[in-house]
């Protein structure tokens, strides 16, 4: 059984929910804890210093940048099999795998992208058309914007080189089976990239299990600083040369990959994580919150709590906004943790979605509307890209008092 912190101390611990402000906009970025705000802080007045330089500060900032590294490494249970290569968000890092796989391109090979991901893993790969590769579709269900398996197997052949895919659309909340998807990919001999952003905040990825190529998300979403992580299984970034300096050697990983090296201060930042997640994993080991030892067993109770403790806000936001005619969920109308994490999307029948955010940020609660770059799914499922949706996402720190607060401002407006 999941561990079940006290939510008052486990809120406690980020200073931004002491404020009047209801935050359930963490799709677009989660809350970090004091600990994370202070190391960064801490290493900007102690350490701020460039690395390798031989002296004591420059030895401390080296130091904190290879732990990151190493704790990202098993933070994804990807420890022995891979690296993390860190930068400045998922997009960034999307786009420095592609032009790295770019220069690997033979006319005619084949490049799976899918209609349900966010822009950051679609654009960058069309792009490739350029090199001579073509673009195949994983196509969404035009009514529910689900995907189907056998309409991935259905666009794969011999020449498959990459799928690139969502772990979870940041729109639709929905839970894709990244460990199936990938094996068929695999038989057909091509290699996967998965943005997880979506799903990272809510679950524990494991990349050893899953067995994926390359797999990326925010960190920025996941209680950390404003980065991203891009793990990379050993033998496929072999097959590539990052496109850092020249004098660099090609095996020189993660570095080849970290153009103009990684945030030393969000490394920092990086590093104090431990302490959020040995909280919720009812682990008082010392070990246990220390970036140098804190282990994939720890990652993975920690987000167990967490999905237990979305689960009763879920299914509460679901049923509140399921009681009326006139909404329509965008995605899985279950609040089953299996498929689907606590991003909810919808639209009103009459009620622009502006509107409907506006009544919410008048009432002090932090929601928003958009088509939240995933502009092609919005394009397939016949919504209007402006305004888009109304979208509302929890994470473990959120209350079921918070989703009643926002539907009961909302009730009047929504029942019309």
């Amino acid at each position: 059984m999941p561990h079940t912190p006290d939510i008052d101390v486990l809120r406690s611990q980020f200073p931004a929910l002491a404020r009047d402000t209801v935050l359930l906009e963490n799709a677009g970025g989660s809350q970090v804890t004091l600990q994370v705000a202070d190391a960064i802080r801490d290493h900007l007045l102690d350490d701020y210093v460039q690395l390798g330089a031989g002296y004591p500060a420059s030895d401390r900032a080296t130091a904190t940048v290879e732990r990151a590294h190493r704790f990202m490494d098993r933070f994804v249970n990807g420890d022995g099999i891979g690296r993390v290569i860190l930068g400045s968000s998922c997009t960034s890092l999307m786009h420095v795998l592609a032009h790295s796989i770019a220069r690997t391109i033979r006319p005619g090979d084949e490049i799976v992208v899918c209609e349900q991901g966010h822009e950051a893993n679609i654009g960058c790969w069309v792009e490739l058309e350029r090199q001579g590769a073509v673009i195949r579709w994983w196509r969404v269900n035009p009514d529910t914007g689900s995907l189907a398996l056998k309409d991935l197997e259905s666009v794969l052949s011999k020449r498959t080189r990459i799928v690139a895919f969502p772990h979870v659309s940041n729109l639709l909340g929905e839970i894709v089976d990244v460990q199936a998807a990938t094996a068929l990919v695999h038989a057909a001999g091509g290699r996967v990239v998965v943005d997880g952003v979506a799903y990272a905040p809510h679950r524990a990825i494991d990349v050893r299990a899953w067995n994926v190529d390359y797999y990326a998300w925010s960190t920025y979403k996941v209680y950390g600083p404003h980065m991203g992580g891009l793990f990379a299984r050993h033998e496929a970034i072999a097959e590539l040369e990052g496109p850092n300096h020249f004098f660099i050697p090609a095996d020189e990983i993660p570095y080849k990959f970290e153009l103009g090296g990684v945030s030393h201060e969000g490394c920092a930042g990086l590093c104090a994580l431990p302490h959020l997640l040995a909280f919720l994993a009812g682990d008082e080991r010392p070990a246990a919150a220390d970036a140098e030892t804190c282990d994939f067993d720890v990652v993975r109770r920690a987000f167990d709590t967490m999905a237990a403790l979305e689960a009763p806000v879920q299914k509460r936001l679901l049923e509140r906004l399921g009681a009326h005619d006139s909404v329509k969920i965008i995605g899985p109308e279950s609040p089953d943790i299996d498929l689907r994490v606590s991003t909810v999307s919808m639209i009103h029948d009459s009620l622009d979605p502006r509107r409907i955010v506006e009544i919410a940020h008048s009432a002090g609660i932090g929601i928003r509307h958009g088509h939240m770059y995933a502009h092609r799914l919005c394009e397939q499922m016949r919504i209007p890209v402006d305004p888009g949706v109304v979208r509302i996402s929890a994470v473990h720190y959120n209350t079921v008092s918070e989703v009643e607060r926002l539907c009961d401002v909302l009730e009047e407006p929504l029942s019309r």
